[in-house]
């Protein structure tokens, strides 16, 4: 594929309303479905499942307990908080999202079958639902963090403070007492206004991801890898917290071989410099195999698209195989130390870094033919 059909990809997207679990999520799904299928690709289908639309639905709860724990001094009341909170952050477990209002999400499930003898399965994933907005997201409570991951490749959690008022109260019981409150209750309410926000654009993330996924698919098309199943796999409700994936794992990929197969995912490829995660989540973070980041490292190079090895504070969809036994590898990209536009509303096709974007592209299929044998 040309520069000018990832554009086209990312335009295209990006003039949707991609909410999670939403009208437009489900839009989303349709394009990428069409697409795979004039890729090529076979047994192209929706796969639905029921999700919430926002993160906050989940968070928000575990938050209001920390505040009530600051306040009555209850150690035990915020370590439950926080041990709950951290499950669900990274993925480990969502309990609590069972017992919640839920729409329907919608993921979009396609294959190249290997040419061959299958030896090898190659999963390429990237979610097609867009953020919503709000507060949180303003840039001016973001900068301290972007600046010191600049610096580290390391971001720290994007909860960080409210994880940390729930760390006190475990610590310190009715001494943490106001100020934590005050932290979780501010976030709580941060949380209530993103609930109610607008979802953006998206043309970073994550119409870049579906953009480079769609080419690296029709890249292993032409050019067959003897041995080797791929997997499409673009996911919805990403960014209510990772539902599409986990309803995948749940129905597909928790039977897959780990000794074969290789998860690989592309998220928000267009902000300027590709990293490749080695740990992501928050107090509690998930890390992803060493070997595999090394192999990463190793096969992007050789390509000459370079990887620098890079710590999220937040989540990516990959990150749900790994926890499941899989191999797993997620590529993004970042610019002094964050994401331009992050969850806003200019998060839109023209600010998209499509040199990166290619990039990544390129380390992704060095990846993939190197998994390949």
């Amino acid at each position: 594929m040309s520069a000018a059909a990832l554009r086209a990809d990312v335009e295209a997207l990006a003039a949707m309303t991609r909410d999670s679990a939403g009208a437009g999520e489900r839009l989303a799904a349709d394009h990428g479905a069409r697409r795979l299928r004039d890729i090529g690709a076979a047994d192209v289908h929706l796969q639905h499942f029921p999700f919430q639309t926002t993160f906050a639905h989940a968070q928000g709860p575990h938050f209001a307990a920390g505040a009530v724990a600051a306040l009555a001094g209850s150690r035990l009341l915020a370590g439950a908080a926080l041990a709950s909170f951290e499950l669900d952050y990274t993925g480990r477990s969502q309990w609590l999202r069972r017992h919640l209002p839920a729409r329907e999400g919608t993921n979009v499930i396609g294959r190249l079958p290997a040419t061959g003898r299958r030896s090898r399965t190659l999963v390429l994933v990237a979610h097609h639902d867009a953020a919503r907005t709000g507060l949180m997201w303003d840039p001016r409570l973001l900068r301290a963090g972007d600046r010191a991951a600049a610096k580290s490749g390391r971001r720290m959690s994007l909860a960080l403070l409210p994880e940390l008022a729930m760390a006190a109260t475990v610590l310190g019981g009715r001494r943490a007492g106001s100020p934590a409150a005050t932290v979780l209750a501010v976030a709580t309410a941060l949380l209530a206004d993103q609930a109610r926000s607008p979802t953006v654009p998206g043309a970073n993330d994550n119409a870049s991801g579906v953009a480079g996924v769609l080419d690296l698919t029709a890249r292993l098309a032409s050019d067959r890898a003897p041995g080797l199943e791929v997997v499409v796999l673009l996911c919805g409700c990403e960014e209510s917290g990772m539902g599409g994936m986990g309803a995948w794992m749940d129905s597909e990929g928790g039977g897959l071989d780990p000794d074969s197969t290789l998860v690989l995912g592309l998220d928000t490829v267009g902000s300027g410099e590709p990293v490749v995660l080695e740990a992501e989540g928050g107090l509690w973070p998930v890390r992803y195999r060493g070997e595999d980041v090394a192999m990463a490292e190793r096969a992007a190079a050789e390509a000459g698209a370079p990887l620098r090895r890079w710590r999220l504070g937040a989540w990516t969809d990959p990150v749900l195989a790994r926890i499941g036994g899989l191999p797993a590898l997620s590529i993004l990209s970042v610019r002094d130390g964050g994401f331009p536009e992050y969850h806003r509303p200019g998060d839109t096709p023209e600010r998209v870094d499509y040199a990166c974007l290619q990039t990544c592209v390129q380390a992704a299929e060095a990846i993939a033919r190197r998994h390949a044998g």
